[in-house]
């Protein structure tokens, strides 16, 4: 069983070598406007998964997405020759659209005020659907009236 703190550092050190090696040494035209986001390895350390995003439109992400299967292999080995485990992880990359979903948050944050406003004009407006004041107010005890007229209590005179 591995610990998961070694885990942790060997998927952020496999993240960090791979945006070395995307910066220094591929010289792709392809490659776009790149960021490396996380990245998780599997507890047996065979298997690394890295999430980035593109700049760009759907064409950019697809060839960035192309250059990085290209230079798969030069990353593996650079990243096992630096973790120095018995086996090279293998790279796997996917397309992390944080920002899509930061915009769909966004779009549903304006809808929410939206409606948060509409909501309390309809309120202002608003009239109860019973009385007024739903509960009931204890009426001031006079000089006859006892002070427990419960039968499970007992009465009391």
């Amino acid at each position: 069983m591995t610990d998961p703190a070694k885990i942790r550092r060997h998927a952020e050190r496999v993240r960090e070598l791979v945006a070395q090696v995307v910066r220094t040494q591929i010289k792709d035209p392809r490659l776009g406007m790149i960021t490396f986001t996380d990245s998780r390895i599997t507890a047996d350390l065979r298997e690394a998964t890295v999430f980035y995003t593109v700049l760009g439109d759907v064409e950019q992400q697809a060839a960035t997405a192309a250059a990085l299967e290209s230079a798969k292999g030069l990353m593996r080995s650079t990243v096992g020759r630096a973790l120095g485990l018995k086996h090279s992880p293998t790279l796997t990359f996917v397309h992390d659209n944080v920002l899509d979903h930061a915009k769909h948050i966004d779009e549903l944050l304006a809808v929410a005020r939206e409606s948060d406003a509409r909501v309390h004009e309809l309120a202002a407006k608003a009239t109860y659907a019973g009385d007024a004041q739903p509960y009931r107010v204890a009426e001031p005890a006079g000089d006859d009236a006892d002070e427990f007229d419960d039968v499970s209590l007992g009465e009391r005179r």
